[in-house]
């Protein structure tokens, strides 16, 4: 994966092709993990936060497109306090996605500012051949 970071907790992750099934095919496997790791309560907001950046990185790379889960480890202090799922999405292109505000006509526009408003805290960071967008939801519960 590209720009992938050391994490402390459970992990899953993926690599897609560029195709349009990739995004079904990663909201199964988001969704199927989230379940075996008991995580129903995140699952729906998850599996669309992560629709929107693969449909992103689907629109605009022609390479893989990786997707990546890590449930934060309760145990270990966080910067953001608390427990935490990480979600990450890469892709070869090295150009940062921009949040705009969509015309409630626009087809589209609406994914980054859907993880804006859903997300604890969300960014972006280049790796060596691409960029990842990340995003962080608190785990409620734990």
């Amino acid at each position: 994966m590209i720009g992938v970071i050391d994490t402390d907790g459970e992990c899953a992750e993926w690599a897609f092709p560029a195709e349009p099934g990739a995004v079904r095919t990663a909201r199964h496997a988001v969704r199927g993990t989230l379940r075996s790791w008991g995580l129903d309560s995140v699952g729906d907001v998850t599996v669309l936060l992560v629709s929107e950046l693969v449909t992103n990185s689907l629109r605009y790379a022609s390479g893989p497109i990786g997707v990546r889960l890590v449930r934060r480890n309760p145990a270990v202090p966080d910067l953001a306090g608390g427990p935490a799922l990480l979600v990450e999405v890469s892709d070869p292109l090295p150009d940062p996605p921009r949040e705009r505000i969509a015309k409630p006509d626009d087809e589209g526009g609406r994914g980054l500012h859907l993880v804006a408003v859903s997300a604890r805290r969300w960014g972006t960071r280049h790796g060596k051949t691409g960029k990842t967008v990340w995003f962080e939801l608190a785990l409620p519960g734990e």
